[in-house]
Formats: structure tokens, sequence, C-alpha cells
């Protein structure tokens, strides 16, 4: 400790901002007998380039280390540290949660494959991905979307190598989410060949949904994509406009389509049960056509449906230039998901719907539909049961 004020420092100086650098009045000669260090010279502080002055000792025989001056902000030495992102990102696995992992305990958070996948694409289609991707903060949430949204891009890349994701339509959704079912997925999944529960199709139905539609709403894609379950039920209006649809793709000689609708709305029947079809699953010839058509259930059961009486006539006709056992409907070969797609959305036009409410009825909405309709007189009677 001092025993004193210091009297080598003008008055004024003591008043001066402490941030500044006071100036050294001279001090007095010392002689040699007293052996005192030589004046204190102001050194430039290397961090923030101002000068500084080195303490003086109150001894004479013994100089005290310099120290910083009191109240002193120094700087930290520049250290390479995580900034906040300002910018977009440029790969999939700069998002957080979504880390590569190449190999075993790297502390990766994803399949390497599947960012990889994303990044490959297109750059507006990886711009998109990774934008919905970012939509949601959760970790997990990200990492589900990416996991299920590579898979659908595997099974697309399988089916059309050469159309881009942004491209893609309801119908392949629908298509991708029927092969799930039907257990014909041969990439994209763990177990090929093995269908996938009703509960994880609507799973992924609902996250591919949410991709296309996000892709919309940014400007992404120019068309509104629906799956299966999107639109609504029909109602009863729409699906009498739907059969009389039916009847006019028959009248324009567009038979093959106009029997495929007519029996997915008779029967709510999958694409895939409806592209099986043959002329060895019509009975009851007797009244002028085939009144009894039998499609396979999910289980691969065997289920018998009235044919409606509008259509037995085009029925018979179809399969009088059928060989046996070749497919029943279709464009010359099996039909597909896309087919039927968009025989649908024709017969709903000729029948008079409206377009942008034919074109979001794809073959699950009919499915559905359907479905509900059939089941609803089982519910009455499950419902006047008393135990």
């Amino acid at each position: 400790m001092l025993s004193g004020p210091r009297t080598d420092i003008p008055g004024p100086l003591l008043e001066a901002d402490e941030h500044l650098t006071p100036a050294v009045a001279p001090r007095p000669e010392l002689s040699s007998a007293t052996a005192a260090p030589p004046p204190a010279t102001p050194s430039e502080d290397p961090l923030s380039g101002t000068e500084r002055l080195a303490p003086q000792s109150p001894q004479p025989s013994a100089q005290r280390p310099s120290m910083p001056p009191r109240n002193t902000v120094t700087e930290p030495s520049p250290q390479p540290s995580a900034q906040p992102r300002t910018s977009a990102p440029a790969s999939v696995g700069e998002i957080e949660g979504l880390r590569p992992r190449r190999r075993p305990g790297d502390g990766g958070d994803v399949s390497a494959a599947d960012v990889d996948l994303i990044d490959g694409l297109a750059p507006a289609a990886a711009k998109a991905v990774r934008a919905w991707l970012l939509e949601r903060s959760s970790a997990a949430a990200r990492q589900t979307r990416l996991q299920v949204l590579a898979a659908f891009l595997r099974w697309l890349r399988a089916s059309e190598s050469s159309l881009d994701p942004l491209a893609a339509t309801g119908a392949h959704l629908d298509a991708y989410c029927d092969a799930a079912l039907t257990g014909t997925l041969t990439v994209g999944v763990r177990r090929p060949g093995r269908p996938l529960s009703d509960t994880t199709v609507n799973r992924r139905r609902a996250v591919l949904s949410s991709f296309y539609a996000h892709a919309w709403r940014t400007g992404a894609v120019s068309h509104a994509v629906h799956a299966g379950s999107a639109g609504g039920p029909l109602t009863r209006e729409e699906r009498r406009l739907l059969r009389r649809g039916v009847a006019r793709l028959a009248a324009d000689g567009r038979t093959p389509e106009a029997v495929a609708v007519a029996l997915l709305e008779a029967t709510g029947a999958s694409v895939t049960a409806l592209a099986e079809l043959t002329a060895r699953d019509l009975r009851g010839y007797a009244g002028g056509g085939p009144a009894v058509v039998t499609v396979r259930d999910g289980n691969g059961h065997p289920v018998a449906f009235p044919v409606p009486a509008p259509v037995r006539p085009l029925l018979r006709e179809l399969s009088d230039t059928r060989m046996p056992g070749e497919p029943l409907i279709g464009p010359g070969r099996p039909a597909d998901a896309r087919w039927l797609a968009a025989a649908l959305v024709a017969a709903a036009v000729a029948g008079g719907v409206p377009r942008p409410r034919a074109e979001v009825l794809h073959p699950g909405v009919l499915r559905a539909t359907t479905v509900t309709e059939l089941l609803e007189p089982l519910r009455r009677d499950a419902g006047d049961l008393t135990f």
C-alpha cells in the first residue's frame, strides 16, 4: 500500500476519464546513491492499441511488476465461437438436429444417406426441403420429416427417375401410399415387401402432404399437390355428378376409364385391387351383364360387390375385348394410381363438378367416401345391440 497520495501526477489528471492514458509529469532527478529505477515510459497495449503507463514502485530497492490499470476492460483474444446463423443453411446437415451420421459413434443425428440425397437434389428442390425442415423447431420433428421425405424420394426416383420432386402430383403420393399398404415397396423401407400399417401410412401421407403444401404456399411449386385424404369426402350431389360423368366418358368411347371410376365408387377398392381385376372376377351374366364383381381386400381375401345396373353393359363390353387373365381395366396395361386419378378427374369434370374441386378428387377421397357409406349400416346395427 502507498503511504500517501502520489505527487508525481498533476492534480487535474486525477479527475480524468479512467479509460484515457494520463500524461506523465517529469520526475525530479535522484542522486546516483539512491539507485532509482529509470523513468517510466509509456508502452503500447497489444490488444487495445492504446498507451499504458507501468505503475512505479514506492520502494527504490524493489520494482513491482507491471499491472494493468484499474477498471480497464481488456479485450479477449480472438477465439472461434459459435455465432447465431444469419443466413440460410447450404446443407441439410447444417440444420440443428440433422447432423449426418457417417460412422458409428461420430455424434451424428440422422442417416448421412438421407442428408446426401436431399443435398443432391436440384437447387430449387433442395432449398424447398431445407425451408420446410426449418419450419419445425423440434429436432425430433425435423428428423421424422427428413426420414419420411427421403423414403418417398427414393421410391419416386425408382418409379420415375427423371421426375423432379417438385413436379410430383397427388397421384404419386397416392401410388406411394398404396404401395406401402400392399407391401410392394422395395426401396425406402426397412423390410421390403412387407405391408405397412394403416397408422404408419397415414402418418407418412400427412408428412408428405405437409411438404407439398409448404412448397405451394412458398411458391416453390405452381400447383397444389393433394394426397388421397385431401379435399374432404364427396357430397351426395357430387357423387350424382360423378355418375353422370362416367356415362359421358363411356359415350365418348373411354370405356376403360368409365368402368374404372364406376367400380372405384361402387366398391371402394384400392388401386392395386382394381388393377388386378380380370374377366374371371365377374359373375352373373344372366341379366345382360355381370352383376357381381369380386375384388381382393387388404388381406388378399375376396369380397363380392354388386355392379351398378348402368355399368353392367359397359363391363360386359370391356370384358369381351380382354383375353383370359388379362387385366380388365387400364390403358393397355395394368392401371396405376396416376392413370386412375386422371380418369376420376375427367369423369368429375365431364359430369359438371367444378374443376378446382375435381382436381382434388383423387382415388383415396372416393375410396374413403365409399367405405364410410358401406360401413354405415353396420354402425347402425351395432348401435341397436344391447348387452
